[in-house]
């Protein structure tokens, strides 16, 4: 892997999510907030574990190497938190996360990513993991519950957008 790889993704992820929360913009907070059948039970809190996960990840991406290993933001209580009921807070902090998560990928050398992330699973329990291999899950992660918000969306009067990447523009 090279680090211009993970920072292509940054910039397709920040524009998927743009996408995903314009599309989800066009509801109304009780459409976006309606208990339907996905893991995280609606949209809204489908964005929230997003954010949630990239709070997490960022965290522990940005402890210092020899220090105490980082579970999560002591904010964090769980997977399931729900960080911003309002949802153009959500939307705003989804855009500061992305801005931060490209800062923090833009910084990682080729080198960097052969190393390994030591830190602690949100049980406590100590980890050593690639660092390509935590940004891939990384972006995997938001990648796999965005696409559950598309599916969403779908049963909803609000066509999802496209989020392939390739439809993104390159220039």
């Amino acid at each position: 892997m090279d680090a211009g790889y993970f920072r292509q993704l940054a910039r397709y992820n920040a524009w998927a999510n743009e996408r995903i929360y314009t599309a989800a913009a066009e509801l109304s907070e009780a459409e976006r907030k309606a208990k339907r059948p996905s893991f995280f039970g609606s949209i809204h809190a489908t964005l929230n574990h997003i954010l949630v996960g990239d709070r997490v990840w960022l965290s522990r991406l940005a402890a210092k190497p020899g220090g105490p290993l980082v579970s999560k933001p002591p904010e964090i209580t769980g997977l399931d938190q729900q960080l911003y009921d309002d949802f153009a807070e959500l939307r705003a902090a989804r855009v500061k996360e992305d801005i931060r998560l490209s800062e923090v990928v833009g910084r990682f050398s080729d080198a960097d990513l052969a190393r390994k992330l030591d830190y602690a699973n949100m049980a406590g329990e100590e980890r050593h993991t690639p660092m390509a291999h935590v940004l891939a899950h990384l972006f995997n992660h938001q990648t796999h519950h965005r696409g559950q918000v598309h599916g969403l969306l779908s049963d909803t009067r609000v066509a999802p957008p496209s989020l392939d990447m390739i439809q993104m523009s390159w220039a």
